[in-house]
């Protein structure tokens, strides 16, 4: 299985990023993270991390025929991006939101997610361990 793992903006900041909200551990360690969490579940990941809606719904495009299913992390364009759900709609892609903090105790404005009208599963305020959730659950799929 191959597994698309978009990060969207600012998650490169991770670690300066109001780190009471996001942790101390940056973004290498993330990506580090993530490798590890698939390779344990022998999974080949693609890590792709973008601050332009463009480029993300590139993609997502892109995956289309190369990937079997999309983790994404779209930061946030989870609350303004009809163009990132456009595009998970339309490759059709099995895919998993995941997001570090509970968006849904944020601010107001944070609680709306249209990535979740397509996603089959989100996962808030876990933390890294939520993408190894949603790796653990794209691999139940096969």
């Amino acid at each position: 299985m191959k597994v698309l793992v978009i990060n969207g903006p600012n998650l490169n900041l991770l670690g300066l990023r109001e780190p009471s909200l996001y942790g101390a551990r940056n973004f290498a360690a993330l990506q580090e993270f993530i490798r590890s969490s698939a390779a344990s579940l022998g999974i080949d990941v693609e890590l792709f991390q973008s601050n332009h809606e463009g480029a993300i719904v590139d993609a997502i495009q892109a995956a289309y025929g190369a990937c079997d299913a999309i983790l994404i992390n779209p930061a946030a364009y989870t609350h303004t991006s009809v163009a990132i759900l456009d595009a998970l709609k339309a490759v059709a892609l099995p895919t998993v939101e995941v997001h570090l903090t509970d968006i849904s105790t944020r601010e107001e404005f944070r609680r709306f997610s249209y990535v979740s009208l397509y996603a089959q599963k989100t996962i808030c305020g876990k933390g890294f361990d939520g993408y190894k959730e949603g790796l653990e659950y794209l691999n139940s799929l096969q």
